[in-house]
């Protein structure tokens, strides 16, 4: 938006020209993200306590938890405002990349504020079904890989992705890529809702997470670079870099307010949008399985509730009485009450992310 209004009087300010550098705009789009997260934090968690929006505690999680009950919830609104308004501004809204990561973003963001509003509004235990949850989930799963198959940007790897450490080496999933793509986008958004059950521990590894992707977005859609790397060329993807560093911006503002002790949470307004975001991006850029390594936390914490559920079924097949595989899942629970203090988990887990983002990056040149 303003990136069009500007660009179309460079001829005669020379200055504006700098707006025609996916790394300015970028730039300026992290920055902006993080002003207005500093400016509209406090006024949505003044409304949010105005309105007694605040966060329902479930009775079978940690006790220590219980003192968090009426923490202000649906901070995925300031996440999304923060988002949403720097990359209108700075990035290309004719670009198909852009388009796909905004309605992504927005689909589950109402997805999300849908099910926040049941449960903290309406006071409905459950929310809203986890079957709708997951019907949206798909229909954004089909709808990226139908925007996909009919863009001609995609028109030679619409159904490939690629594959870590081997140089250019793609996998062709043909018509049976929609259905890797649901799995992403379903997968990705279900593991960052599991994964936001401590203070800052998911805004944390969203930032570090987005941050790598705007890396990729960045050399996928510069010529020189993606052939340097062996990587595959996607023109036009460059513009992604705008709206991950505006999420990653978006992400460590929201930090500023969700750091231990928490002031806000996110909900599934921001859990699942930022997820089916972090999903779009990987399959956009064809890194689908690179995801698995970028956001290696989120894996764990996903297979962790797997485990513990599946563990617990086939002891109760096999002894009439359910086990359970950890003291409680996700993981970041079983650490809680194994005595670990919320802080150092926390921490521990970015540092555990921010490995792995810097692994992800060197299967670029390790092939």
């Amino acid at each position: 938006m303003l990136y069009q209004l500007l660009t179309s009087f460079k001829e005669s300010v020379s200055f504006l020209n700098v707006f025609e550098y996916i790394t300015f705009r970028s730039a300026s789009a992290a920055i902006t993200a993080l002003l207005i997260s500093f400016i509209v934090g406090p006024f949505i968690i003044r409304l949010l306590k105005k309105y007694q929006i605040g966060e329902e505690i479930r009775d079978s999680g940690p006790e220590t938890h219980l003192k968090k009950k009426g923490t202000p919830t649906m901070g995925g609104l300031l996440i999304l405002t923060s988002v949403i308004v720097p990359t209108l501004l700075f990035g290309d809204l004719s670009n198909v990349f852009i388009q796909i990561i905004l309605v992504s973003t927005l689909w589950m963001g109402l997805f999300g504020f849908l099910d926040d509003y049941l449960k903290v509004v309406r006071k409905s235990k459950s929310g809203l079904i986890a079957r709708y949850k997951m019907a949206g989930q798909i229909l954004l799963g089909l709808l990226i890989s139908f925007w996909i198959f009919n863009t001609p940007e995609f028109a030679e790897i619409s159904s490939k992705s690629s594959v870590p450490f081997f140089k250019n080496f793609e996998i062709d999933f043909g018509l049976f890529y929609p259905l890797v793509v649901i799995l992403v986008i379903t997968g990705t958004s279900n593991a960052v809702n599991l994964t936001d059950g401590l203070d800052g521990l998911a805004a944390g590894l969203l930032a570090i997470s987005f941050s790598v992707f705007a890396a990729i977005a960045y050399i996928s859609g510069r010529v020189d670079f993606s052939d340097y790397l062996n990587i595959l060329y996607l023109p036009g993807a460059g513009e992604l870099t705008v709206f991950a560093s505006a999420m990653a911006g978006a992400c460590l503002g929201y930090l500023w307010f969700n750091a231990n002790p928490a002031e806000i949470f996110m909900g599934d307004t921001g859990s699942l949008a930022s997820g089916a975001a972090l999903g779009a991006l990987a399959v956009l850029l064809k890194k689908e399985l690179l995801l698995s390594i970028i956001g290696g936390v989120f894996v764990w914490e996903a297979v962790s509730v797997i485990l513990q559920v599946g563990y617990f079924k086939w002891t109760k097949s096999k002894h009439s009485e359910g086990k359970r595989l950890f003291k409680m899942a996700p993981i970041h629970h079983h650490f809680e009450l194994s005595g670990w203090p919320e802080s150092k988990i926390v921490i521990r887990f970015w540092i555990i992310g921010l490995l792995l983002a810097l692994f992800s990056l060197t299967t670029f040149k390790i092939r």
